[in-house]
């Protein structure tokens, strides 16, 4: 037999069943299939359409927020891109100055070439985070080597009172940092 001819004989014997059903049989396996295709309809259609418009608030709401956070670092690499370039004579002096103020004695600052090497022990983490903070900006000097571990010293009492310090609580970090100096022009 030829796929045609089954199709046509399979066709036949459905339609004599169909006609063998009592009328209430008809209507409720019409109805079956009616649930059933209105089934297939809500889950291949209508729910994840919905699923998409309960989401879109929220998605839309967290985009907008990635896309102020890009502007911000955009605009501040446009300002960095367009402040002058200072020397690496400068530049240390800055990481120097902002290193004695933010961390005192729990930073040590060394320079060879254009790097400079950071020696920490038991700096405060807000200090040091602000310090970071100024050495890109005014040095514009950039990390390219951290190895921090958690202090288990606690800072010295005259440290914290003159420094502004954390409390005792906070973390405090040891270890060195890396840093490259900008190329002079």
């Amino acid at each position: 037999m030829t796929p045609t001819t089954q199709a046509t004989a399979l066709t036949a014997t459905l339609q004599a069943r169909w006609k063998a059903l009592a009328p209430r049989e008809q209507n409720l396996v019409l109805a079956a299939g009616a649930i059933v295709v209105l089934a297939l309809l809500w889950w291949v259609a209508l729910a994840p359409a919905l699923a998409t418009l309960r989401t879109a608030p929220a998605r839309h709401a967290a985009l907008d927020t990635q896309v102020q956070r890009m502007l911000a670092l955009q605009a501040e690499a446009q300002q960095l891109q367009s402040a002058p370039r200072s020397n690496p004579t400068d530049s240390v002096g800055t990481l120097r100055t902002a290193l004695t103020q933010r961390l005192g004695p729990a930073g040590q600052l060394n320079v060879v070439g254009d790097r400079v090497t950071v020696v920490l022990k038991g700096a405060p983490a807000d200090g040091l985070a602000q310090w970071l903070a100024q050495a890109r900006s005014n040095a514009h000097a950039s990390p390219v080597e951290a190895r921090l571990v958690r202090s288990a010293a606690a800072p010295a009492p005259a440290a914290a009172a003159t420094l502004g310090a954390a409390p005792s609580g906070a973390p405090r970090w040891d270890g060195t940092l890396v840093l490259a100096l900008p190329a002079g022009r």
